[in-house]
């Protein structure tokens, strides 16, 4: 990494430097930033001055050049802090998160949003449109809540008023799938007063110069700020801060992105406009009680919160009050009483506003239907964007909260970087040299400390009974605290005039010594509302505003527990922030701010080195120096690059895992470079553990074949085993089928020589495709074998019949269904009385005639026929064949004969054929053909049809 930057930008990790003295760290800080280098490690610790300008170094090369790259490959960076954090979690698919930190005004906001943005930037490349939906709304989110919980200060003109803490959810491919933000003490007292030079929250502004001329005709708003109590208090009112005007856009794309509703988003501009039109509510007296200036406001409130005008103004007058008995009494405020209702209820709109926008994007992000058996191990990377330590010229109760926040998240980077990595140290037995360094667990025990601690004081003020005022709470304090090295207070020290007296105490911080001013610590620990402003809005008709105010539900008359106070609330948040940070591995970012000024080119040395001494950024300068970057159990380690090793790989013979690491480590040569301790192996630079990994990259693709070619033989083999299997199967089933088929054959055909038909009314069973053709020849051996089973019991005299039969069913097979094969062979059919019972006498004396005259020994055959001519006319004739003469005979004629032709003068073709029928056995007609009749004179065709 030190070759990567000249030397002229200075030492890119103060790790590098010649002698660890607070001299040459500022020295090397205050060169980075002149020379536009504001991110320099301290190992894997990333301290960032803000620059007070833009600078072009978080594009898309910028991100391209730091992702997957090693921490120390590439110049010191957000991106790098970011990139090793998701690395981490992917390859070892364990839980980070980045903690940023760093007083108000040092750049903390940003931070936060460049990390966000490089994460987004780097997942889902195969661009899913569940993961880029997720992502877009994890990076809208922060659009909305900078304006609902950012605000202009003295110090930082886009300051966090509130404390984010987000987890974004990854599933086993490294993609997000959705997150949770925790918001821990927005400083809702803004909303009702600030400090000169300061503004309340952005979104007051953005909507008032920001929105449409009709959004704020609906709302009853009036688009100078300077017009409302709230909004005109600060010094620079009248000044466009952050273009308020583009925000208000960004705001209001940012909240359809995530999925609010049109009547959600109405909903959160009319508790803005509510609020603002509170703060212009005025009391006076008229004597016994006490009247609203001004009722169209009165109006306008109950319009934009959809309450009744008379029951707002009642909740703003009144109070209502339960006795012991039971009974309901209404109690008139005094005019400081209605003003203190007001500003407590518009507190407590806005907060509750913020924190059910802040609810309203969990609903959205928090994954859905997660199924770890499905799905995989869900990781997470936390990003912690905090409140900074603040000293402003006059802190109250929310000042003390936050830097008691500060004090516990310093202690969590003490436990974390400075005393649990020495601590490690001894308990491995690895020779280490103790470095000292302020712990400030006194700090934290001065505030939080059960019935002793600053927190438990006040609590006890709040819950005793009788007027406490915030003088009697400080003595309390002075009494139980006064011995303890890190308070103080004007009481305990007469001679120190900075302080006064029955107004203020004093902490001396990590970070520095801070003066309280006692006045409003117990309101704002109590924070007390009326209970008339929960049930107004719990009452409303409109939904989303019903819906953030639950404990509206409760009668009047109903008992509840008392409830938690502000500050034990916030305490138990932070406790609970901190166990959560602890189990993840941690990541730094140390924000320092250069001047007071904001000026882009001036370096405060005193203002950044009491930075970096409370911090305790030298003190970890010592022990990256004196320590380790890297320590892994033998077991892990030994799984992961075993493979670098030829004694180690696919598994080792040795006999403990410690000698298989220093067997992986001897043969890469980096002896020099770690200590072996009782149970994990430390490895003191970044570069040898770089070296490893990178051997293990490129081993990692011939393992990966190696295993696929073994996986896919296996798989092979398997498969092989399988289709023999297969085939086996296929081979006793077909045999099985086929005896199947010959026992029901046998089954079905066992008796049919004793059937009256021999078997031909037996279905033959479907056969098995192999046995297609034997089914064929059985089938036709059955029917041969049943015709001779019908033809072996005719008599001799009818076989000649038979015979034709069987060859008329040759000659007509295809031509006539039904042909008279179920009848016998009559001949002479016209002399039948049965067949021509009309005709039959007459044509008997007609043959006897011609018998007479032609001389023929007997009638062949004779019907009636239909003579087709050649122009498709047809006549009614009869047909005689004698064994001598074929005769055409006119049936309408007495049987006159047409036409005697000799049997000798007829020769026949190869293809010339009779074929013939009678009048009962079929309706299709009888056709006779002649061909080649006297093939000299002409050939003929003719058709009879008989009738």
């Amino acid at each position: 990494m030190a070759e990567l930057e000249g030397l002229e930008f200075g030492k890119s990790d103060f790790v590098l430097l010649d002698e660890v003295t607070m001299e040459q760290f500022m020295d090397n800080l205050k060169l980075r930033f002149e020379k536009g280098r504001i991110y320099t490690f301290i190992g894997e610790v990333v301290v960032s001055v803000n620059p007070y300008k833009h600078l072009d170094i978080y594009g898309k090369e910028v991100i391209e050049d730091y992702r997957g790259r090693e921490l120390y490959e590439n110049p010191p960076h957000l991106f790098a802090v970011a990139d090793a954090a998701y690395k981490a979690m992917k390859r070892r698919a364990k839980d980070t998160c980045i903690v940023i930190s760093g007083e108000s005004g040092a750049g903390k906001t940003e931070a936060s949003k460049y990390i966000m943005q490089y994460i987004a930037a780097i997942t889902n490349p195969n661009q899913r449109a569940e993961v880029e939906s997720v992502k877009n709304v994890l990076l809208k989110s922060n659009c909305v809540l900078e304006a609902f919980g950012n605000a202009k200060t003295n110090r930082n003109d886009n300051s966090s008023r509130f404390g984010k803490y987000m987890d974004i959810n990854f599933n086993f491919n490294g993609d997000p799938t959705g997150g949770h933000i925790n918001n821990y003490l927005l400083e809702k007292s803004r909303v009702v007063q600030q400090q000169d030079g300061e503004r309340n929250f952005h979104s007051f502004y953005q909507v008032l110069r920001g929105g449409s001329d009709e959004l704020l005709k609906s709302l009853y708003l009036q688009r100078d700020p300077a017009e409302y109590a709230y909004t005109s208090q600060g010094a620079s009112v009248t000044l466009a801060s952050n273009n308020d005007s583009l925000c208000h856009k960004a705001v209001m794309a940012a909240l359809k992105v995530i999925g609010f509703t049109t009547e959600e988003i109405s909903s959160i501009y009319k508790i803005l406009s509510t609020i603002l039109h509170l703060g212009n509510l005025q009391f006076t007296s008229d004597g016994e009680h006490v009247v609203l200036v001004g009722e169209d406001t009165v109006k306008h409130i109950s319009e934009l919160t959809s309450t009744e005008p008379e029951n707002t103004r009642k909740a703003l007058l009144y109070r209502t009050v339960a006795t012991g008995g039971g009974e309901v009494i209404e109690k008139g405020h005094n005019e400081q009483e209605a003003s203190y209702g007001r500003d407590a209820f518009a507190k407590a709109l806005y907060e509750r506003l913020f924190a059910w926008i802040v609810g309203r994007i969990n609903s959205v992000i928090e994954v859905k239907d997660y199924n770890p058996a499905l799905h995989g191990k869900n990781t997470v990377i936390g990003v912690l964007d905090i409140y900074g330590f603040e000293i402003f010229d006059n802190n109250s109760f929310e000042q003390f909260c936050i830097n008691y926040c500060n004090e516990k998240l310093q202690q969590l980077f003490i436990e974390l970087i400075l005393r649990q990595e020495q601590d490690e140290y001894q308990r491995e037995g690895i020779t280490w040299q103790h470095i000292e360094y302020f712990n400030n667990q006194i700090i934290v025990d001065l505030v939080e400390q059960p019935h002793k601690g600053i927190i438990s004081i006040l609590d006890e003020a709040c819950l005793t009974a009788g007027k406490v005022t915030d003088t009697v709470c400080l003595d309390s304090m002075n009494k139980k605290l006064g011995q303890h090295p890190h308070y103080t207070s004007r009481k305990l020290c007469p001679g120190d005039k900075t302080m006064e007296f029955n107004r203020d105490f004093r902490i001396r911080h990590y970070a520095g010594d801070v003066t309280y001013s006692v006045e409003g610590f117990l309101d704002k620990n109590k924070d007390p509302l009326f209970q008339d402003f929960k049930r107004l809005m719990y009452n409303s008709s409109d939904h989303v505003l019903k819906e953030m105010w639950p404990d509206g539900k409760m009668s009047i008359t109903e008992v509840t527990k008392r409830p938690l106070t502000a500050a034990t609330l916030f305490k138990n948040s932070i406790i609970a922030l901190v166990d959560k940070l602890a189990c993840k591995e941690p990541y730094y970012v140390r924000c320092i701010k250069p001047n007071e000024v904001k000026s882009p080119l001036l370096f405060d040395d005193g203002r950044c080195q009491h930075q970096v001494a409370y911090l305790g950024l030298l003190e970890n300068v010592r022990v990256r120096r004196a320590g380790f970057a890297y320590r892994q159990p033998y077991a892990r380690f030994l799984q992961r690059y075993k493979m670098t090793c030829e004694y180690t790989w696919p598994n080792h013979l040795m006999s403990t895992d410690q000698e298989a690491v220093e067997a992986i480590v001897n043969q890469h040569g980096f002896e020099d470079d770690v200590a072996y301790g009782h149970t994990k192996l430390f490895v003191r630079t970044p570069r040898t553990l770089f070296t490893l990994e990178q051997e293990r990259a490129a081993l990692i693709p011939i393992l990966v074949l190696f295993l696929q070619k073994v996986w896919r033989g296996a798989l092979a083999r398997m498969r092989c085993r399988k289709i023999r299997a297969i085939y086996t199967i296929m081979a006793h089933y077909k045999c099985y089928k086929v005896k199947a088929h010959f026992w029901e054959v046998e089954r079905r055909f066992a008796n049919v020589r004793n059937m009256a038909d021999y078997g031909k009314s037996v279905e033959w069973p479907t056969p098995p495709a192999a046995l297609m053709q034997f089914h064929r020849i059985t089938q036709h051996l059955h029917r041969r074998w049943w015709a001779r089973q019908l033809i072996k019991n005719i008599p001799p005299s009818d076989m000649a019949e038979v015979r034709a039969k069987v060859a008329a069913l040759s000659a007509l097979s295809g031509e006539r269904v039904d042909w008279g094969y179920s009848r016998a062979w009559e001949r002479d059919y016209l002399a039948n009385a049965k067949d021509s019972p009309l005709m039959s006498t007459t044509f008997v004396r007609i043959t006897k005639e011609l018998k007479n005259k032609d001389q023929y020994s007997q009638v062949l055959f004779s019907c009636s026929v239909r003579m087709l001519n050649w122009f498709n006319n047809t006549k009614d004739r009869a047909l005689l064949i004698t064994d001598k003469h074929i005769y055409r005979l006119e049936p309408k004629k007495h049987f006159k004969v047409q036409k005697r032709i000799s049997l000798d003068t007829m020769r026949y073709s190869e293809r010339g054929i009779w074929t013939h029928t009678s009048a009962l056995e079929s309706e299709l007609p009888f056709t006779i053909t002649y061909t080649h009749i006297k093939p000299a004179i002409f050939t003929i065709s003719v058709c009879f049809t008989r009738l």
